[in-house]
């Protein structure tokens, strides 16, 4: 069957009642929708345009570029999927010009990427201090220029748990707690690739994918209130992918996003809003639709 848009999937009356019932839900300071706040990875098909392109549509507060895909064997590897690197660095200042948070995301899907010990881990603290937040070192290179990242996102989906939590104490502590940290996690509760890291308390945000885990089909409620109650300093966000395309079992319809998951999770304390997967399945589909949340 050819993949179907979301206007067939939700008519125009369940989307008016989508909205309603959205715009009744508190929303926070930090909130500027009814939603809450919406996050959209970049970087993973060059077909989805420019990352200035992405912060001009209006659509997201925070873009988390993705993946600085292989660390822990003494190099590293940006992967932008064939997007040209030097215009980012530009782009990145454009975007926080506009009030929006830019991330880098290390790990990824690929499999190149590991910290085998403590001083991988500081390996690396030092290499993205340098290379992409607010350090700068004679003989390392910077790929976005003198433009610095807000913060770095764990998307540890592949290899070993160790070190984790090492290398989130390091960059916490630079510039006082001035690095933003967040984990893109696997929606079964717990993950244990980033439970060590998560337990230091230090992450601001939880991305919880509800998508690529197929024991998350059903239960994304009863697994997203457990993220909650575990980390009720991190502000949970809803991970969704944009288009059947990216994962038919996963895909949810603006209603049933609402009905089986929305109207129960933003009514907690510490809910943050909707992650959204990625940039190029949002833009073909038009699924984060200002029109419509």
């Amino acid at each position: 069957m050819a993949p179907r848009r979301l206007a067939a999937l939700a008519p125009l009356a369940v989307l008016l009642l989508l909205s309603s019932c959205l715009a009744a839900a508190p929303a926070t300071a930090q909130q500027s929708s009814s939603i809450g706040d919406t996050v959209v990875f970049w970087g993973r098909n060059k077909a989805e345009g420019s990352l200035r392109e992405a912060c001009d549509t209006g659509l997201y507060n925070t873009v988390i570029i993705s993946f600085l895909s292989a660390f822990g064997r003494g190099s590293y590897k940006l992967d932008l999927s064939g997007h040209p690197v030097v215009p980012v660095g530009g782009d990145i200042k454009y975007c926080q010009s506009k009030g929006k948070t830019v991330l880098l995301a290390i790990g990824g899907q690929g499999g190149e990427y590991y910290l085998p010990s403590s001083q991988a881990a500081a390996d690396l603290d030092d290499y993205l201090w340098n290379a992409f937040l607010g350090g700068g070192r004679s003989g390392v290179a910077r790929p976005f220029g003198d433009a610095v990242v807000n913060g770095i996102d764990f998307f540890i989906d592949q290899g070993a748990t160790e070190h984790y939590d090492e290398l989130a104490r390091l960059l916490h502590g630079h510039s006082n707690g001035g690095v933003m940290l967040t984990a893109t996690a696997r929606c079964v509760f717990p993950d244990q690739r980033l439970q060590a890291a998560l337990v230091t308390g230090l992450f601001s945000r939880i991305h919880v994918k509800l998508f690529t885990d197929g024991r998350c089909t059903w239960g994304r409620r009863e697994s997203l209130e457990k993220w909650a109650a575990a980390y009720p300093d991190s502000r949970i966000f809803v991970g969704i992918v944009a288009s059947p395309e990216a994962d038919w079992d996963a895909y949810m319809s603006h209603k049933d996003l609402y009905f089986d998951v929305l109207q129960f999770i933003n009514k907690l304390p510490n809910y943050g809003g909707i992650m959204v997967w990625n940039r190029y399945w949002d833009k073909k589909t038009g699924y984060i639709n200002g029109d419509v949340f």
